[in-house]
């Protein structure tokens, strides 16, 4: 029930933003990062701080970091005011961002969270390359 509220609240939010979610290839603006309003921007860095502290405690609770991230990204969409196609590409990292949280969420076990956790430090990885 929990997960259903969880999912339902996320799609009414992304609706709310009136966006078209493409989740193509990420793109450069004209060679440049493209900027991420001051609003957002926080919860995006809290969400990759939570990571690294999470790695260098080297905890083991997956499940508390996966609803420590979801709680980042819902604020992230809530504060969401970005428009045109600097807010459609940072759809295009944020829709398989947040599907790596969702299974981290549900890993049964620590290998195969390890794997997750490793593939969403890849993805801040991968916000730092095309964001600012």
């Amino acid at each position: 029930m929990r997960m259903l509220i969880f999912i339902s609240t996320i799609v009414l939010l992304m609706l709310a933003c009136n966006t078209n979610h493409n989740t193509g290839d990420l793109k450069l603006n004209n060679g440049e990062k493209w900027k991420v309003n001051a609003e957002m921007k926080p919860h995006i860095e809290r969400g990759n701080k939570i990571l690294d502290d999470y790695l260098v405690q080297q905890s083991a609770n997956w499940r508390e970091l996966a609803e420590k991230l979801k709680s980042e990204n819902e604020n992230l969409i809530k504060s969401c005011t970005m428009k045109g196609q600097s807010h459609d590409e940072l759809h295009k990292w944020l829709h398989p961002h947040m599907e790596l949280i969702d299974k981290l969420s549900t890993a049964t076990n620590l290998m195969e969270a390890e794997t997750l956790i490793a593939q969403i430090g890849q993805s801040f990885k991968t916000y730092q390359t095309y964001f600012e």
